[in-house]
């Protein structure tokens, strides 16, 4: 009887291929999963206490209480912020965060200057996706989110706190 070598055996290489093609696979997740970014679409900072999260809603109760909204509005080459409703502090600069909804590496953030209208800068904003928007003074204090859909130019911001919470 002729024996055959060892790496012409099937069940040779079911025994090391498996266990080998298993973790090539998990090294290839891992990879995909790190440069994919955060699982959050929120990018709010969060604080563990006790296995309890815990964001900071200061800014928005701010935003609630000062009764402020807008709208965000993207033309070609320009982003603008136009006040709806609210006491805005005309003279300060506003910061938009545009975040992508699944891909972190698309997050983009505008600084707008006042103007006569309201505020609003040069960019250029892809509109073949959904964009999460949120609005605040450079300085910090208040914020405003809403969503701009894909294909519209403009969006709704305001506090995520309603009345009454």
């Amino acid at each position: 009887m002729h024996q055959r070598p060892p790496w012409r055996e099937p069940m040779l290489w079911l025994v090391v291929g498996l266990p080998v093609g298993s973790i090539v696979a998990g090294v290839l997740l891992l990879v995909v999963a790190e440069r994919s970014g955060g699982s959050d679409s929120v990018a709010d900072r969060v604080q563990s206490t006790a296995q309890i999260q815990v964001a900071d809603l200061g800014p928005d109760e701010r935003a609630r209480d000062l009764k402020l909204s807008a709208i965000v509005r993207r033309a070609p080459g320009v982003l603008e912020v136009l006040p709806v409703a609210g006491r805005f502090d005309r003279a300060a600069r506003l910061r938009v965060e545009l975040r992508h909804p699944a891909r972190a590496d698309l997050d983009r953030g505008f600084d707008l200057v006042p103007d006569a209208d309201g505020w609003r800068t040069d960019a250029r904003i892809d509109g073949t996706h959904d964009w999460i928007v949120q609005l605040q003074p450079r300085a910090g204090g208040w914020r405003l989110q809403g969503r701009l859909p894909k294909g519209q130019h403009a969006a709704y911001l305001a506090p995520t706190l309603g009345e009454g919470r």
